[in-house]
Protein backbone atom coordinates (compact mmCIF):
# COMPACT_ATOMS: atom_id res chain seq x y z
CA UNK A 1 0.00 0.00 0.00
CA UNK A 2 1.21 3.74 -0.87
CA UNK A 3 -0.28 6.44 0.63
CA UNK A 4 0.05 10.04 -1.11
CA UNK A 5 -0.09 13.58 0.62
CA UNK A 6 -1.16 16.19 -1.30
CA UNK A 7 0.04 20.21 -0.12
CA UNK A 8 0.30 23.48 -1.64
CA UNK A 9 -3.14 23.92 -3.24
CA UNK A 10 -4.84 27.20 -2.85
CA UNK A 11 -5.99 30.79 -4.49
CA UNK A 12 -3.85 32.60 -6.79
CA UNK A 13 -4.40 35.50 -9.34
CA UNK A 14 -3.77 34.84 -13.00
CA UNK A 15 0.26 35.25 -13.04
CA UNK A 16 0.83 34.42 -10.01
CA UNK A 17 3.08 30.64 -9.14
CA UNK A 18 2.11 28.01 -6.82
CA UNK A 19 4.15 24.92 -5.79
CA UNK A 20 2.38 22.09 -4.90
CA UNK A 21 4.27 18.80 -3.09
CA UNK A 22 2.86 15.12 -3.13
CA UNK A 23 4.73 12.89 -0.13
CA UNK A 24 4.40 9.05 -0.58
CA UNK A 25 4.74 6.81 2.32
CA UNK A 26 4.30 2.83 2.65
CA UNK A 27 6.08 0.42 0.47
CA UNK A 28 7.94 2.32 -2.05
CA UNK A 29 9.59 0.81 -4.60
CA UNK A 30 13.03 2.05 -5.98
CA UNK A 31 11.80 2.31 -9.52
CA UNK A 32 8.36 4.20 -9.70
CA UNK A 33 6.84 7.19 -11.79
CA UNK A 34 5.49 9.90 -10.01
CA UNK A 35 3.48 12.66 -11.40
CA UNK A 36 0.73 15.13 -11.58
CA UNK A 37 -2.84 15.00 -13.24
CA UNK A 38 -5.69 17.46 -13.06
CA UNK A 39 -9.79 17.58 -13.35
CA UNK A 40 -11.68 20.62 -14.59
CA UNK A 41 -14.87 20.95 -13.39
CA UNK A 42 -17.11 18.99 -16.61
CA UNK A 43 -13.80 17.79 -17.98
CA UNK A 44 -11.93 14.44 -18.15
CA UNK A 45 -8.49 14.27 -15.67
CA UNK A 46 -5.67 14.92 -18.06
CA UNK A 47 -1.95 14.61 -17.72
CA UNK A 48 0.48 17.34 -16.76
CA UNK A 49 4.00 15.83 -15.68
CA UNK A 50 5.08 13.09 -14.34
CA UNK A 51 8.86 12.25 -13.37
CA UNK A 52 10.19 8.54 -13.27
CA UNK A 53 13.10 7.67 -10.42
CA UNK A 54 15.86 7.58 -13.10
CA UNK A 55 15.15 11.23 -14.10
CA UNK A 56 12.84 11.12 -17.21
CA UNK A 57 9.87 13.46 -16.86
CA UNK A 58 6.86 14.02 -19.66
CA UNK A 59 4.83 17.02 -19.79
CA UNK A 60 1.49 17.94 -21.22
CA UNK A 61 2.18 20.30 -24.71
CA UNK A 62 -0.09 23.20 -23.53
CA UNK A 63 2.17 23.32 -19.74
CA UNK A 64 5.83 23.06 -21.16
CA UNK A 65 7.61 26.15 -19.72
CA UNK A 66 5.18 26.95 -16.97
CA UNK A 67 5.30 24.28 -14.92
CA UNK A 68 8.19 22.09 -13.72
CA UNK A 69 8.34 18.76 -12.13
CA UNK A 70 10.78 17.64 -9.68
CA UNK A 71 11.36 15.09 -7.13
CA UNK A 72 13.39 13.98 -4.28
CA UNK A 73 13.64 9.92 -4.39
CA UNK A 74 15.24 10.28 -0.69
CA UNK A 75 12.01 11.63 0.92
CA UNK A 76 9.38 10.12 -1.95
CA UNK A 77 8.10 13.44 -2.91
CA UNK A 78 7.47 15.18 -5.85
CA UNK A 79 6.80 18.66 -6.73
CA UNK A 80 4.91 20.76 -9.48
CA UNK A 81 6.12 24.59 -9.88
CA UNK A 82 3.48 26.33 -11.42
CA UNK A 83 4.09 29.67 -13.00
CA UNK A 84 2.64 32.29 -14.98
CA UNK A 85 -1.10 30.84 -13.58
CA UNK A 86 -3.91 31.15 -16.04
CA UNK A 87 -7.65 31.18 -14.92
CA UNK A 88 -7.69 27.72 -17.40
CA UNK A 89 -5.27 25.93 -15.16
CA UNK A 90 -8.21 25.57 -12.22
CA UNK A 91 -8.40 22.17 -11.35
CA UNK A 92 -8.09 19.46 -8.74
CA UNK A 93 -4.84 18.18 -9.02
CA UNK A 94 -4.04 14.36 -8.02
CA UNK A 95 -0.66 12.90 -7.63
CA UNK A 96 -0.19 9.71 -8.95
CA UNK A 97 2.21 7.24 -7.77
CA UNK A 98 2.51 3.99 -10.50
CA UNK A 99 4.94 1.23 -9.22
CA UNK A 100 3.57 -2.33 -8.89
CA UNK A 101 0.69 -1.26 -8.80
CA UNK A 102 -1.31 2.63 -8.71
CA UNK A 103 -2.29 4.80 -6.18
CA UNK A 104 -3.88 8.09 -6.24
CA UNK A 105 -3.45 11.24 -3.89
CA UNK A 106 -7.07 13.02 -2.75
CA UNK A 107 -6.25 15.69 -4.80
CA UNK A 108 -5.52 19.47 -4.02
CA UNK A 109 -7.96 22.33 -5.21
CA UNK A 110 -5.90 24.93 -7.35
CA UNK A 111 -8.15 28.62 -8.64
CA UNK A 112 -6.62 31.06 -10.83
CA UNK A 113 -8.73 33.83 -10.47
CA UNK A 114 -8.48 36.43 -13.08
Amino acid sequence: QVRLVESGGGLVQAGGSLRLSCAASGIIRSINVMGWYRQAPGKQRELVAIASSDGSTNYADSLKGRFTISRDNARSTVYLQMNSLKPEDTAVYFCKYSAYATYWGQGTQVTVSS
